[in-house]
């Protein structure tokens, strides 16, 4: 996404870039562009002189893995199963709903294919293999996060509710795909016997070259009688997670990005790496913790395998916090009396 907006930008070039939300000032929007509770970006100088003088860790090409076996159609009452597809790609199948967050199945990650993020690794589970979606969560409008033609795919073939931040909606109906929900920070919707709140995170939107933070990002908590699933979606250590703590307290799972960790100064404002997300994870008061963001796309500096690696050496720590680390395919499920495998 950063070399093609460096490109862009010397072009002078807005192609790509989508509508902005028009509504009401408030504490997170200006009535142009929407920002975060701490402010603070990398400049596009700063990220166009990181690409010039990087040095990033070692990826394969392509692991290739067989798909995981097809998950259960849906889950009895109070079972929590929890699939980690790849990236930020999850299914959540709790109190009778079938929910993915940021589904990407595609090979790229962008709009045009010699600029964009290739896949490294393919999806845990075949999209045929997928039971019926009843909601697909968006948190922001990066490409690695809001892959088109997989939401189309995704709409076509399970008509599910797409519940995303303000302004996305018009995006996403740009492209054919009109069942859809907005929230802003802190509003809620429910669809089934689950109530979907929009919370805040620490990150940004764009598209394009001329659409930046011209709509919102956010995380979600799925509550529900059984307990609540955070999903942070991209986001950088911030306020939001005690104030997630407090107002729903500890979350049964919580779904935690752990990378691009590397470098620090670019990435730190708005990624987690896996020091960050272990801290999160306490303030959370998260029953167990999932990490995502790692293992599909090579992002930031560090080589494959390091994030994971970091935040194991992470968990040694006196009063770690619960993380579970699964494969693309994994799953954990826990029942109804708490526990958890």
């Amino acid at each position: 996404m950063r070399a093609l907006l460096i490109a862009l930008l010397s072009a002078g070039c807005c192609e790509f870039s989508g509508p902005r939300w028009h509504g009401r000032v408030s504490d997170h929007f200006d009535g142009q562009r929407f920002h975060n509770q701490i402010p603070g970006e990398s400049s596009l100088a700063e990220i166009a002189r990181w690409r010039r003088q990087r040095l990033p860790g070692a990826w394969p090409e392509y692991v290739d893995a067989p798909p995981a076996p097809a998950p259960p159609i849906r889950v009895s009452e109070g079972e929590l199963r929890i699939t980690f597809v790849n990236h930020a790609t999850v299914l959540v199948q709790m109190d009778g709903l079938n929910v993915l967050t940021d589904p990407i199945w595609g090979d790229v990650a962008g709009p045009v294919p010699y600029l964009s993020r290739k896949r490294r690794r393919p999806p845990g589970i075949r999209f045929e293999d997928l039971p019926p979606i009843d909601v697909v969560l968006i948190s922001h409008d990066h490409y690695d996060h809001m892959d088109i033609p997989t939401l189309q795919r995704l709409s076509a073939q399970h008509r599910p509710r797409f519940v995303v931040g303000l302004g996305q909606a018009a995006l996403l109906a740009s492209v054919g795909l009109h069942r859809v929900t907005e929230l802003d920070w802190w509003q809620w919707t429910r669809i089934g016997g689950v109530r979907i709140w929009g919370v805040p995170a620490r990150h940004n939107c764009r598209r394009g070259a001329c659409d930046r933070n011209a709509r919102l990002w956010l995380g979600f908590v799925l509550r529900s009688s059984s307990g609540d699933v955070y999903f942070a979606g991209d986001t950088g250590y911030g306020p939001h997670f005690q104030e997630i703590a407090e107002r729903f307290g500890g979350p049964r799972v919580a779904l935690l990005p752990i990378s691009p960790g590397l470098p620090r100064r670019l990435f730190g404002t708005v990624h987690l790496d896996a020091r960050d997300a272990a801290i999160a994870a306490r303030t959370l008061q998260a029953k167990v913790s999932i990490p995502i963001h790692f293992g599909t796309f090579a992002q930031g500096d560090e080589a494959d395998g390091e994030a994971e690696a970091k935040l194991r050496h992470s968990l040694r720590e006196p009063g770690s916090a619960r993380f579970v680390i699964l494969k693309n395919g994994g799953s954990f499920t826990s029942s109804p009396a708490g526990g958890g495998s």
